[in-house]
């Protein structure tokens, strides 16, 4: 009965730590709010300059323009990236929520 009691404690605790206010530096910044619209066209320049560099004919160019080609590639990758949105959520942490439920609500 005490062990049971003990995780109780433990758990209202670290629900309690996890819904204190804590204040980030993205609530500060409001620049960086982006809408859908924006987003899509980010995305289109950035397919349409793939396509264009896709068609290019590379075996007149330099090493030099080349790595820069990578690059610019590589650039455009990590800000599609930075466009997905999407919440991913593991079976283990689904199942790490479900039964911190199923301590709690008992």
């Amino acid at each position: 009965m005490r062990i049971r009691n003990l995780f109780k404690i433990a758990t209202v605790m670290l629900v309690m730590a996890f819904a204190m206010p804590t204040y980030s530096n993205a609530a500060v910044i409001t620049s960086s709010v982006r809408d859908s619209t924006t987003d899509a066209r980010v995305l289109s320049d950035i397919i349409n300059r793939v396509t264009e560099i896709q068609n290019m004919d590379k075996t007149n160019l330099s090493a030099s323009e080349k790595t820069s080609l990578k690059k610019e590639l590589k650039d455009m990758k990590r800000k599609a990236d930075g466009l997905d949105k999407r919440v991913y959520l593991s079976v283990g942490a689904i199942i790490i929520i479900i039964l911190i439920l199923i301590l709690i609500l008992k």
